[in-house]
Order: structure tokens, then sequence, then C-alpha cells
């Protein structure tokens, strides 16, 4: 590939899923105007609440964190052509088996080794999940995109089994949740802000993931599968282990987002867990067009959607569930979106003509001279 047409790809990669995004802004404002909101006072309060101060963007950072985990539980399968949606399910098993970990490791052990414990048991738990999924996908011919679907409908009823029954705590009555994790256990904040440290364990694992599947063997055999798995296994690759390898590590991802979700915010498992991170991480992954880098700015975009949910509410009188709408609309154009890559001539390289070579005379035949 010459670097022109590198280039022509790059600003394809980032024109269309930023034009996406801008359509999906106006089609929300076609929504509010239709509603009887001004859509540009809108506009205002999601900038206000997510990007307009220190203290907004801090809880914008928080909300990215979860979701840049969550992005990569459908980002890493894609490179092998499969399409993964149970980031909720992993993310919710995480989760629970975090906590689990928390309260049996107690005050008996360091809080360093604690949270590293809970952070392995979320990360197996949500990798055992989703490498499942491409178990069956590989094997038993199972849709991936189906039975990753199902699965989190069964992590969440498992979820409320659990803290509503063998693991619930007395004392949460209106709410049912586990035993709270000691304090001394919890994830703290980054100093001098509210910010707690999954940000970073985020945006680590976005960056390992990028050099994983662009600068590695590893990456460059499961591009190969995905590209076209019948030339895969000819050239001796082993397709079902790579399958249900970057399952399983596109799993642990969501379940180590599950581990920060208890460990830094809500203290214990309980419905909270299932708050949406999952299904925004799949906003997010195909908005960054599967890419780990890109999946952090579209992480902080969605994030900053969804910490102006309250606003919304107080000031201009939405339901507070008024930017699912807005996330389902960039979605839904999003999508779309996909439909038009190499359609548009700019983002095309111009064939170079070449002129054939004239053909020699013919044997006795003398070259005309003009002139």
């Amino acid at each position: 590939m010459s670097r022109s047409q590198a280039w022509r790809r790059s600003l394809e990669s980032f024109v269309l899923p930023f034009g996406a995004i801008l359509a999906g802004l106006v089609l929300f404002g076609v929504f509010c105007a239709l509603v009887g909101t001004n859509p540009f006072g809108v506009y205002a309060s999601i900038w206000k609440s997510a990007f307009g101060s220190t203290s907004t963007f801090q809880n914008t950072l928080i909300r990215a964190a979860p979701l840049m985990l969550s992005a990569l539980c459908t980002a890493l399968p894609a490179r092998l052509g499969l399409v993964i949606i149970g980031n909720e399910g992993a993310l919710v098993v995480g989760g629970v088996a975090a906590v689990s970990v928390g309260l049996a490791m107690g005050m008996a052990f360091p809080p360093f080794l604690v949270q590293v414990g809970m952070a392995i048991a979320g990360m197996v738990a949500g990798g055992i999940w989703i490498g499942a999924a491409g178990w069956l996908r590989h094997y038993r011919a199972v849709n991936e995109t189906i039975s990753s679907l199902l699965l989190n409908y069964v992590a969440i009823a498992l979820l409320n089994h659990l803290v509503g029954g063998p693991m619930r705590d007395p004392s949460s009555l209106n709410k049912p949740s586990t035993y709270p994790l000691s304090e001394i256990n919890m994830l703290t904040s980054i100093p001098g802000t509210r910010v707690h440290w999954g940000l970073v364990y985020g945006l680590i694992a976005c960056i390992i993931a990028y050099f994983l599947m662009q600068r590695t063997t590893f990456g460059f055999a499961a591009r190969t599968a995905g590209g076209n798995i019948r030339a895969a296994k000819i050239a001796g690759l082993p397709v079902g282990k790579l399958t249900v390898a970057i399952c399983f590590l596109a799993g642990s991802c969501a379940g180590l987002a599950g581990m920060v979700e208890v460990a830094a915010v809500q203290g214990a498992a309980n419905e909270s867990l299932n708050v949406g991170y999952g299904y925004g991480g799949i906003l997010v992954a195909f908005a960054a067009r599967h890419n780990p880098l890109a999946a952090i700015f579209m992480s902080l975009l969605v994030g900053g959607i969804l910490a102006s949910g309250g606003i919304l509410q107080r000031a201009h009188g939405l339901p507070d569930s008024t930017v699912l709408i807005f996330q389902g609309l960039v979605f839904l154009v999003v999508l779309f979106s996909d439909s038009l890559y190499g359609r548009f001539d700019f983002f095309k390289e111009k064939p170079v003509v070449v002129q054939p070579p004239s053909p020699p005379p013919s044997p006795g035949q003398e070259p005309v001279v003009l002139g």
C-alpha cells in the first residue's frame, strides 16, 4: 500500500465516524424539537455537564473508564470477524467474582493483594464468559452474536439471584446487595482528583490491546484469520485456539470493568452493576472502528453523554433515559456509515495510467520519418 493510499484510508476512517456522530447529533436535535425542547439549549447543557468544568470533566472520566474496558470486549473479537455483544454479561459476572474474592480475602491480606486478587477474579470470570461464546462459535457453529447476547440475560439473572439470596447483606433492605467491601480494599482516587485508578486501567488496557493486535505475530495471525479463515487454516494457523484466546482476552477486559465498578464506585455488587456500561461499550467499539486507541476518545464522548442525563432532566424536563435515545441514534448512524466506506472518490487513490510502449517495426519495414 502506498503512502498516499494509507493516508486516504486513515482520513476516511476518521471522517466517516465523525460525520456519523454529527448526523446522530442532528437527529437528536430533531427529536428534541419534536418534544418541544430547544435543541441548542440541550446541546449546551450536554457540553456544560460533560466538559464545561474540571469537576464535570472528572465525572465524564469516571464514566469513561468502564467504557474503555467494555469496548475492548467487542473490538478485539472484531479483528477475527466476530460480532460479540456480551459486554454487559461479562462485566456483571466480573463484578460478582471480584466481590466474592474481595470478601473472602477480607482483612487477612494487604489491600494491594486484595485488589490484585479481585482484578484477577474479575478478568478470569469475564474471560470464561465470553470465551464460551467463542468456543461455541468455532466448535459448534453457534452464532456468537446471539449466544453472547443471551449470555447477558443469564449473567443478569445470576446477579439478581446471588444478591437477593446467598450473597445478600441482610441490612440492604430497599436495594438488595452483597456485603460491602472493606474501605481499605477499595480502589482509591488519583491524587488531586475524584477520578479513580480504573481510568488508568482502561488506558493501559487500550494501549496494550493496540500493540498486541498491530505489532505482534499473535495480532497478525488474528487479523489473517479474520480476513480469510480458509486461507488461515491452509496456512496452518490454529484458528480455534485463536478464537477462544481472543474472546477470553476480550471478556477479561469487560470483567475488569466490573471489578472497577464494584471496587471503586459501588463498593458492593448490586443491580447498579447492570447500569448499561456494557452496551455503551458496544457503541464505543463500533464508533472507534474497533481501534483500541480510538476507543479512548470515543469513551470520553459517550461518557460525557451519560454524565449529562441528570441535567437534561432538571433543566429541560426530559427523562433521564433521553441520553439512551441519543446513544441509540448515534449507534444507528454509525452502523449505516459502515456501508459508505469505499464509496467516495476522494478517499480512493487515483490510478496511474501507464502508456504501453509502441510496438517495434516489422522485419523489412522501414520506419516512416515525417518531414
